[in-house]
């Protein structure tokens, strides 16, 4: 057992070094880009209109950023959180493939076998993605009258929704009260407020904390039934 805990802490050692370096690389290289080529090709962006502009829609993502690393870190772990925020494109493939993975399998969170699991299964759904990218490149010609063809328009319209109403469905089911008062609210709120469809990110702080405020009432009313 004491073995098997300092391998342990030896790989998490390995991994937040080998994660944060990367991360920095990828950091450097997504903030870079632009400058390498604006200077190549000698059109630098104008660094005031970059400001207006972060200041525009930059704020709201950073807030949906923070709120998405408290969320899906101790979801996926250290070595699943490094893959995922650094190959990107977490809500549409990483987490419902990492989520799948947990529950095929029983893992819990904030466990080594979640740990495990999660690392493996972004890695897996990263080298995918990256093949059938690749792939889409290479035929994207040939395929062009397909893809833009009307009759598929309305299923790509509705990839998204239909992706996360399976996956959400599978834990509406587990508790539909818990999960149908935020629903219901925020679909009135988003009804008689349309504009605030434009903030979807930042409207999830509001529905998850009540759904969090209603789980733990509940929490509470199990304690004083006994029943937990």
């Amino acid at each position: 057992m004491e073995n098997r805990e300092q391998q342990l802490q030896q790989y998490m050692r390995g991994t937040h070094r080998l994660g944060r370096l990367v991360s920095v690389v990828t950091l450097v290289l997504l903030l870079g880009a632009p400058f390498l080529i604006g200077a190549y090709l000698g059109a630098m962006p104008d660094l005031g209109a970059v400001a207006r502009g972060f200041v525009a829609v930059g704020l709201v993502w950073t807030v949906s950023s923070v709120v998405e690393f408290l969320v899906y870190t101790p979801m996926l772990g250290a070595g699943g959180s490094y893959l995922a925020f650094i190959t990107g494109n977490l809500i549409n493939m990483k987490i419902p493939c990492a989520i799948n993975a947990k529950d095929m399998v029983g893992a819990k969170s904030g466990t080594t076998e979640n740990e495990i699991i999660s690392t493996l299964s972004i890695a897996t759904s990263s080298l995918v993605t990256i093949l059938v990218l690749a792939l889409g490149v290479a035929l994207l010609t040939p395929l062009r009258p397909v893809l833009q063809s009307e009759t598929l328009a309305p299923a790509f319209a509705n990839v998204v929704p239909a992706l996360f109403g399976a996956m959400g469905y599978k834990y509406y089911r587990q508790n539909l009260r818990l999960a149908a008062v935020p629903l219901v609210i925020m679909s009135i709120l988003f009804i008689f407020v349309p504009s605030l469809t434009s903030s979807t990110s930042m409207m999830i702080i509001p529905s998850g904390a009540i759904a969090i405020g209603l789980a733990w009432l509940e929490y509470r009313r199990h304690i004083k039934e006994g029943r937990v």
